[in-house]
């Protein structure tokens, strides 16, 4: 088993959602975050005052799945998220040891 992590910009979770609900994946968590990388954040005008604005909004989006399917939810969300712009995010590829289901008890791939 696979836990897929990505961050993404916000605009794009809804084409992210419906890549991987083409690919039958269905099960996500997404969180709200903050970060930054190459951009280095950028600067903003509030009542004519210039602030550096450090850390932009992302989305993190997680999901578990089988082995075989980890390479194509990475290229789904991957093509679902780019832009072509600086700050499309990133997707890591994390091994799962264990997972259970909590209402079932089931565990490992028949908990996913």
């Amino acid at each position: 088993m696979k836990l897929v992590v990505a961050i993404i910009k916000p605009s794009r979770l809804e084409e992210v959602r419906q890549a991987l609900n083409s690919l039958d994946v269905h099960g996500m968590t997404v969180t709200e975050v903050k970060g930054y990388g190459r951009q280095k954040g950028h600067s903003e005008i509030y009542r004519g005052t210039e602030y550096a604005v450090h850390f932009l909004p992302k989305l993190k989006v997680e999901i578990a799945v089988h082995d075989a399917l980890a390479d194509a939810v990475s290229s789904a969300i991957r093509d679902a998220a780019q832009t072509g712009r600086i700050g499309d995010g990133k997707i890591f590829i994390l091994d799962l040891l264990a997972v259970t289901r909590i209402r079932t008890g089931e565990t490992g791939a028949a908990a996913l």
